[in-house]
């Protein structure tokens, strides 16, 4: 039985997205009315932010669920929250290398990043909604469980042994859709999506970068959506939950942009938390009566994420320092020789 039907609760959905709307209104209207190089100070502060907005939330969620169906119901609710935004906060990561290759493929000035970004997001907070509508319908099916519950376990393993290759996008389908429905401007002409030259309307590069994220992000729901849908039955946490881990995620691109090649084993960490979630669906929550333990799936997720981060960050040091020593024996090397 779902706790917060669309019925009772449409006035909740209603000012939550009014909220959101606010909120994006005063990042791109006041806080970055000019385009301009995020720094990393200024996105560390930014992704703080909205975490902490999301932690604000869960907490005020927490004490409204108690007062509705009781202190015990209501733990269980917030941890349902968290577990749902870590998740789709680890899987953004994915989104974030994304970024990185389509913008140094289409040569997006940083100053600019940020505004196709916002656009981008803007664009992503509706699909999702979709999606997450979609899905609290089709999801009451146990095929469809059984289904996205074996794609999660596929996709994982596929993550788990896929190279490292850089992407060819002058291969890849929707760049050679968009050649040709569009009529492209080689150039960036400032921060404008479209120009119009000779009486002919042209997008620019940045229109492209953006339509081609947001096709990207289409993509990447089918996994993170129907991940956060075996963590809890309630359509109004998926929503809020995946609507905050959207909302840092352009600060946590801007703030992870310099140290992305650092992450050598997080693929492995996201791998396993789409298996794990997978096999949930497939057959944990059976086990367990219906439901695997939220908050033994919040200590899996946060472990196979953590120990991939830690682990990329063990390796990253020991190939830093071991690079420093050869090179300090070359230096010693040449002095002797002189």
């Amino acid at each position: 039985m779902i706790l917060f039907p669309f019925a009772d609760y449409w006035w909740f959905y209603l000012a939550f997205t009014a909220f959101v709307l606010v909120l994006l209104a005063l990042d791109l209207g006041v806080f970055h009315k000019k385009a301009h190089e995020v720094s990393f100070k200024e996105s560390v502060t930014w992704t703080t932010v909205w975490i902490s907005l999301a932690l604000v939330f869960n907490v005020l969620f927490y004490f409204y669920a108690s007062s509705q169906f009781g202190a015990e119901q209501g733990k269980v609710l917030a941890l349902e929250f968290l577990t749902g935004f870590v998740v789709e906060k680890s899987l953004a990561i994915d989104n974030i290398f994304i970024f990185a290759v389509v913008f140094a493929y289409f040569g997006i000035p940083k100053i600019y990043q940020h505004r196709i970004l916002f656009w981008g997001i803007l664009g992503a907070l509706i699909f999702r909604a979709i999606f997450i509508a979609m899905g609290s319908v089709l999801m009451r099916y146990e095929w469809v469980v059984m289904f996205f519950g074996g794609l999660l376990i596929l996709t994982g393993i596929k993550m788990f042994f896929a190279g490292t290759e850089q992407t060819d996008l002058d291969k890849n389908l929707i760049i050679r859709l968009l050649r040709k429905i569009f009529r492209i401007h080689p150039k960036i002409e400032g921060q404008r999506f479209f120009i119009r030259k000779d009486g002919l309307l042209y997008v620019t590069p940045l229109f492209v970068t953006l339509v081609f994220l947001e096709f990207s992000d289409i993509i990447f729901a089918v996994d993170s959506v129907p991940a956060i849908f075996a963590l809890t039955k309630e359509p109004l946490i998926v929503f809020t939950s995946n609507i905050f881990a959207i909302l840092g995620l352009r600060s946590m691109y801007f703030m992870l942009a310099g140290v992305m090649d650092r992450f050598a084993y997080i693929k492995y960490g996201l791998a396993s938390v789409l298996v794990f979630v997978g096999a949930k669906m497939v057959y944990l929550n059976e086990l367990f009566g219906g439901k695997f333990p939220i908050g033994w799936s919040l200590v899996i997720i946060a472990t196979l994420i953590g120990s991939s981060i830690l682990a990329s960050f063990i390796m990253d040091a020991k190939k830093r320092k071991s690079a420093l020593r050869v090179a300090t024996q070359s230096f010693g090397a040449q002095g002797r020789i002189k």
